[in-house]
């Protein structure tokens, strides 16, 4: 007998639990398990603004699919740029730059997602992104360059145009973005003698009427209170109209001088899911609540590249959010209902009550409403931490996380940068690899030798 060959593309929150499921789940006779992703580690995303500030280092944050030898699962360091759902097989960009075939007789997508971008002038060649622990590590560079960078200058203009940053995206990444590295330059200014803590101004800016309107009313209002108490201006139902390497134009006419423009707002799911052909709802995969993909043999879909239906909530067209609580259990879900359909078995759909947010603001401050409960200020933070902590997955990441958070508070930060990317403007385009996929016939090149053989299994 051969056994049936399971790719899970991505190694995010989705992915890494769909395999630690199928792992638990599968007799290792059942079925070949490989894990397809340019990184071996899964990174865990709600604490960026963490790492940005310095609070957390970037290990902590990155939990390695390799410390564990029990795990029998393969992992190709490499990007799915293709798929050939006909042939049944995946075109693998490994990390040398070839191109390498992984065919498969059950195929999970969890490819995750991009920042969402728009077409505004300057956008793409000036905006930094928080998605990546790359990005991360070098927004703290970046930022502590300017407080260098202003130091040295001589020039009222350039000092206060670099002291000035501006965050686009009023969501959970922007605005613990903007709160988180708002601490940091503040605490970091008492260190350079020349500067005037009053001119370093951060901006949150963002389309949307209300501040991170999920939280609802009473919350969005208390975050906003605790960012503007900071000295963070707030502007709402705006957005960027334009920018350049000196300047922020906004769409009410306001011009900002500043080197420093982070977006955040929202994402988009992976570029990959474009390729496929098949229906999607706002870019996101349609799959049934048992997050199958219609019309595609052995194809699964879940996390942010899938528009899962949200059946908790009820109403039709309802989709479940793109937030990590969800990604994790529909890892185990998918899971589940692909070891029943090996085993031809029942399947179910997938079904969760939202359990509460929670916004860490850096410092004694945050919102959260866990169970429905609305907290702010010190109360809500540390609820905030005690979620994340209790979601890292491995004791190693909960260790040195509650270590950095410990050693922050007692001794602070030195506010050192490595210099990382110091050459490079570092800008979205240079972390976010969106224009790596193949196009439909460039995937067909490379996977023609499969097709006519499809379900010939894997080895035995």
């Amino acid at each position: 007998m051969t056994r049936p060959r399971i790719l899970v593309v991505g190694a995010g929150f989705a992915g890494v639990g769909c395999v630690r499921r199928l792992e638990r789940r599968l007799a290792e006779r059942e079925a070949l398990i490989t894990l397809l992703s340019p990184f071996s580690y899964q990174l865990y995303l709600p604490l960026l603004p963490q790492v940005a500030a310095g609070v957390l280092t970037p290990q902590s944050v990155a939990l390695s699919l390799r410390r564990s030898q029990r795990h029998r699962t393969r992992i190709v360091p490499g990007g799915v740029v293709g798929i050939d759902t006909a042939a049944k097989v995946c075109v693998v960009r490994t990390i040398s730059g070839e191109f390498v075939t992984e065919p498969y007789d059950h195929l999970v997508l969890a490819p995750g997602s991009v920042t969402r971008t728009f077409d505004i002038p300057g956008l793409a060649d000036h905006a930094r992104g928080m998605k990546t622990l790359a990005e991360a590590v070098y927004i703290r560079d970046h930022v502590i360059a300017q407080l260098d960078l202003a130091d040295a200058s001589d020039d009222d203009a350039e000092r206060a145009a670099r002291l000035r940053f501006v965050v686009v995206g009023g969501g959970y990444a922007g605005t613990e973005t903007a709160a988180c590295l708002q601490l940091l330059t503040r605490n970091a200014v008492k260190r350079y003698p020349r500067l005037d803590p009053d001119l370093i101004k951060w901006h949150l800016v963002d389309i949307a009427p209300k501040l991170m309107p999920e939280l609802g009313d009473k919350l969005g209002a208390a975050a906003m209170d605790i960012l503007t108490k900071r000295g963070i201006e707030v502007s709402l139902g705006v957005s960027v109209a334009s920018v350049d390497d000196e300047a922020v134009t906004l769409t009410d006419g306001r011009v900002l001088p500043s080197r420093t423009l982070i977006w955040t707002a929202g994402v988009a799911a992976s570029p990959l899911i474009g390729t496929l052909g098949a229906e999607t709802v706002r870019g996101r995969l349609v799959v049934s609540a048992e997050m199958d993909v219609p019309g595609l043999d052995g194809v699964w879909a879940l996390g942010d590249a899938a528009a899962v239906p949200d059946l908790a909530k009820g109403g039709e067209g309802a989709i479940c959010p793109p937030t990590a609580q969800h990604a994790m259990r529909q890892g185990k879900a998918v899971a589940d209902n692909l070891v029943a359909t090996l085993r031809r078995e029942q399947t179910h759909p997938y079904t969760h009550k939202d359990l509460g947010l929670v916004v860490d603001l850096g410092g004694m401050d945050g919102v959260s409403k866990p169970l429905g409960v609305e907290l702010h200020g010190a109360p809500a933070q540390a609820v905030a931490r005690g979620y994340h902590w209790a979601a890292l997955r491995t004791n190693v990441a909960k260790t040195r996380v509650m270590t950095n958070w410990l050693l922050n508070a007692v001794a602070g930060d030195d506010y050192v940068r490595t210099g990382f990317l110091a050459s490079k403007a570092g800008t979205l385009r240079d972390f976010e690899y969106t224009d790596a996929y193949l196009t439909p016939e460039q995937v067909r090149l490379h996977t023609g030798s499969f097709r006519g053989a499809v379900g010939t299994g894997g080895d035995d």
